[in-house]
């Protein structure tokens, strides 16, 4: 049987583990238990940061430092992280001030009568992007994740080629 695409695996992992640690920072800031943080955008850490800093410390661990693809990880996940705490963030903070727009539209037309405002049923999502500090948790978490995984292959490899050594050949 074919073996799995580990950094596939290990970044696709980091994502999952970091969106899980939301359910309990969310617990942290707020008090009260959220099982929707899971599957959220925005918070602490960033799934995002974590699943492209997994990748990149996988790669680097296991083709070294100076080999393209590390490269080609970095630069995808610097440019991922950029976006999650830049254009993402700046995007929800543009919703908030729309959504706070559109409260204010809504009580001024109950004090004008003659003034005619029908609101949306659904106000835009807010929480899309990261604070700096959550981008920098997201991905101190993948490089952790990324080079365990690393060492973890890199001691199955050993094992196997132990076993391989002693079992006669056929």
């Amino acid at each position: 049987m074919e073996k799995m695409n580990r950094g596939i695996v290990t970044a696709l992992s980091a994502i999952g583990i970091a969106q899980g640690m939301k359910i309990f920072t969310h617990k942290k800031v707020s008090g009260e238990w959220d099982w929707k943080q899971a599957f959220t955008t925005g918070g602490m850490p960033s799934s995002h940061s974590a699943g492209v800093s997994a990748l990149a410390s996988y790669v680097a661990a296991n083709k070294g430092w100076r080999h393209t693809e590390t490269a080609l990880a970095a630069v995808f996940g610097v440019i991922v992280m950029y976006d999650a705490q830049g254009i993402r963030r700046h995007t929800g903070e543009i919703a908030q001030l729309v959504n706070d727009l559109e409260d204010n539209l809504v009580k001024f037309s109950g004090e004008f009568p003659s003034f005619e405002y029908v609101q949306r049923e659904k106000e835009l999502k807010e929480l899309l992007g990261h604070q700096p500090v959550e981008v920098g948790a997201g991905a101190l978490l993948g490089v952790l994740l990324g080079l365990l995984s690393a060492k973890i292959e890199d001691g199955i490899r050993k094992a196997e080629q132990r076993i391989a050594v002693r079992q006669p050949r056929q």
